[in-house]
């Protein structure tokens, strides 16, 4: 059989633009792309007088005398509320609530495909951190957790820990933790196929907001040292390595004292200058190309790793970085290989979050899902072009959830702890359900197939 001939520069160029062209007309032949739906019977009109008045009466009395009863009368075991203003979307930037429900819905097809998850998108007409953190606060007794999205930094972080005080329920950043347990996965498996350590690598992080910090800080306590992790961000106009000697509090509020551990040898410089001789980059910064140079790729060590992952467009096409010298590249693309994103996580992580009742997300759960992820993909073979599940091997979700949910009733913080053989069955039922119903639905016309769309 003939050897498949690798795609041309111009063919993966053209692949790139297959989703921009098919996007609008897809959204707007489905106009939307997710809606609640019933779960429960109905077989005769006479079941209203049960689902809702007078029998609901019943459940509402025993939920007041007996709160934690919420969790078995209502959907609220498995509800996430998916929240946004709008205001650091995609590489978009601050595009407003409306212009991000798009983003948002589908984050919820994802929470229910992915993660058998009723999440539930709400973008919110406000900027104000404060305002935001009390409308989480007022809806929590309909939702088990709170997934914040696409929120501007550093406000980000503010909201983030004032919820973690004062909620009931889980809450978090999927910017943050979900971005920073696929990368750590992605860390993980590219050191192993290129042979490399994890406690003595070079990092350079580039970007320093909602994901960046959270990656930095996952992989420090995961054992990355803090020292070998040089970071760049714009310093008065302009991308500069940083350094103890900076006034980081200042400069990076919520986030100055783990800077101040970074970058041990004081390298000093811009971008070009903070990958030289490094093993890793990562990188979420502006959307490229041409964000990252090719140069400045070939001056990092034998074998690098290099995760540009800026959306929609990476900060340098992949092609351009393996040329340069690069031996791994991973993106936050589907429509390329080693696939870098939140998406592999959090659908995952709240299922196992949920199925516990766990009162937080803590880094080490993201952490734990960072090694589920990564032991998913090794147990079929590590490659290059393969270092992170794909979101079409569902088993992988399965898989963090139970990591997940073990590391929760470890920490103390599960308050309905399960074995780890309920758990798996749990999630494969929960998750496998989502998928089936899915299928049926377009199988009987109920949901149609899209629209085929020319792409010159």
């Amino acid at each position: 059989m003939a050897k498949e001939k690798n795609p041309s520069i111009k063919d993966l160029k053209l692949k790139t633009e297959i989703p921009k062209k098919k996007a609008p007309i897809w959204h707007e032949f489905y106009q939307g792309k997710y809606e609640g739906s019933l779960k429960c019977g109905v077989t005769s009109f006479e079941d209203f007088s049960i689902w809702y008045t007078p029998g609901v009466a019943e459940p509402c009395r025993r939920i007041a005398n007996e709160p934690s009863l919420v969790f078995k009368y209502t959907n609220k075991w498995n509800n996430v509320a998916v929240i946004s203003d709008g205001t650091r979307v995609l590489g978009l930037g601050d595009i407003g609530p409306e212009a991000s429900l798009p983003v948002i819905e589908g984050k919820a097809v994802l929470f229910k495909y992915l993660g058998g998850v009723s999440a539930f998108p709400i973008t919110l007409d406000t900027k104000d951190p404060d305002e935001i953190i009390e409308t989480c606060l007022r809806i929590q007794p309909a939702f088990g957790g709170i997934n914040l999205e696409d929120i501007a930094q550093p406000k980000c972080f503010y909201i983030l820990d004032e919820l973690r005080k004062k909620a009931d329920i889980p809450v978090w950043h999927d910017d943050q933790q979900g971005t920073a347990s696929v990368v750590m996965a992605g860390v993980i498996n590219a050191l192993k196929v290129v042979g490399k350590n994890l406690d003595d690598v070079i990092i350079t992080q580039l970007g320093i907001g909602s994901a960046g910090t959270a990656v930095i800080r996952v992989l420090i306590k995961a054992g990355v040292p803090a020292g070998n992790i040089r970071v760049v961000d714009i310093v008065r106009g302009n991308p500069t390595i940083l350094t103890s000697d900076m006034d980081l509090e200042k400069l990076f509020p919520y986030r100055g004292e783990l800077l101040s551990k970074t970058n041990a040898n004081m390298i000093k410089g811009s971008t070009k200058e903070s990958l030289k001789d490094a093993d890793v980059m990562i990188s979420f910064t502006t959307p490229g190309p041409g964000v990252i140079k090719p140069e400045w790729i070939s001056k990092m060590a034998k074998d690098s790793i290099v995760f540009p992952c800026a959306n929609p467009i990476p900060e340098i096409w992949p092609w351009e970085a393996k040329k340069a010298g690069a031996k791994i590249v991973g993106t936050g693309r589907s429509d390329f290989e080693n696939q870098v994103n939140n998406s592999l996580g959090f659908p995952g992580i709240f299922r196992g979050t949920l199925d516990v009742n766990a009162t937080t997300i803590t880094d080490e759960m993201a952490i734990a899902a960072a090694y589920a992820i990564a032991k998913t993909a090794e147990e079929k073979g590590l490659r290059e072009d393969y270092i992170v599940p794909s979101m079409d091997e569902w088993e992988l979700f399965i898989n963090e959830a139970v990591a997940v949910g073990m590391k929760a009733i470890d920490q103390g913080i599960a308050r309905a702890p399960k074995s780890e053989d309920e758990l798996r069955e749990r999630a494969k039922k929960l998750i496998g359900e989502s998928r089936r119903q899915t299928e049926i639905l377009m199988n009987k016309g109920w949901i149609k197939k899209p629209p085929e769309v020319k792409i010159n």
